[in-house]
């Protein structure tokens, strides 16, 4: 007779286990866990000087995140409309931004660039900083949709952190207000490739092995960055459960067990698209985007052997050879 082997997700489904849905970010430690995770994998590495840079990015998004200010929120009857709809009720590419974020973006880029030595990072900083309003407007509303046509490659990353710390602190805020069933508001969307929260696409996958989240698979978001369940062995981008592989680097994460690389591709042979997981379960320390960030290498071999990404990295950026859209992390 032969053995099937369940995931984790159908243990527990079998067992009667209700699994969480939706794992919201702490806010002391949104950023900051990112930064950490950056800053432990820069030393030697080819990235090396790029990671920093995001390292230190990451702690001044911390920072700003902390202290942030009273912006606009959707009541009770927009977060209601919003479930009914299976619509997320913060959605990127239709909310009305509050003009906070673009102070909060200055700050931010205040405290980075007093981090920075003279070079083309720093500069980059303060182009930003010398934009208009309606620019760095433009700019988001690019960023936001995914359009590298007339997009300041070297601004985006720059611009995204704010945007970035902005939709985080709001699904915080949202989260408070409701108390204990916080996360009510955010519950399952139409399109469960997508954040339930603001709708974007994911940045990576991740396997966690915290008590909350045992050992189960969750998306996480590349703007807010909440994670959400989705079953193993299954295409985040087409949801077909046929021709999943997995894809790894050959030179394993050497803090990891051995043999067994904590990063990997889940590629799908029948939509043709690929995001990868981070695994905790073989190395606590993974973080998706600055993990994602670092196997950069593995993107690119994907990219040579006919597969498209499913989800962004908006700290990295690439135009597409058309530039006509579809900004790819």
């Amino acid at each position: 007779m032969q053995e099937v082997l369940l995931s984790p997700e159908q243990i527990a489904l079998r067992a009667g286990q209700q699994i969480p849905y939706l794992q919201l970010p702490d806010r002391s430690l949104a950023f900051a866990a990112r930064e950490a995770r950056l800053r432990q994998l820069a030393p030697s590495h080819a990235m090396h000087d790029f990671l920093l840079f995001a390292a230190a990015l990451a702690r001044s998004q911390q920072e700003a995140l902390q202290g942030y200010p009273e912006v606009a929120l959707p009541d009770a009857a927009a977060l209601k409309a919003a479930a009914a709809l299976g619509q997320p009720p913060l959605p990127a590419l239709h909310w009305r931004r509050d003009d906070q974020w673009r102070t909060v973006l200055r700050a931010l880029l205040d405290g980075l660039s007093a981090r920075l030595d003279p070079g083309p990072a720093r500069e980059a900083v303060r182009r930003v900083l010398e934009m208009e309003d309606a620019g760095l407007e433009r700019q988001a509303d690019r960023l936001l949709a995914g359009q590298t046509a007339g997009l300041d490659m070297a601004a985006a990353p720059l611009i995204a952190a704010g945007l970035q710390v902005y939709w985080t602190h709001m699904v915080l805020a949202i989260r408070d207000a409701h108390g204990a069933e916080g996360q009510a508001p955010f519950g399952r969307t139409a399109d469960a490739t997508c954040c339930p929260c603001c709708g974007s696409l994911p940045t990576a996958s991740v396997s966690r092995i915290d008590p909350g989240g045992g050992h189960y698979r969750y998306l996480q978001c590349s703007l807010c960055p909440a994670q959400w369940h989705m079953v193993r062995i299954k295409c985040s981008h087409c949801e077909g459960t046929k021709g999943i592989q997995y894809q790894s680097l050959q030179a394993a994460d050497a803090s990891g067990p051995p043999g067994k690389a904590a990063v990997e591709a889940e590629t799908c042979d029948q939509c043709g698209h690929y995001l990868k997981i981070v695994r905790m379960e073989r190395n606590p320390a993974v973080e998706p985007a600055a993990d994602d960030l670092a196997s950069l290498t593995l993107d690119l071999l994907l990219s040579q052997a006919g597969y498209r990404r499913h989800g962004v990295n908006l700290m990295l950026l690439f135009r597409d050879p058309d530039d006509s859209g579809g900004a790819g992390g």
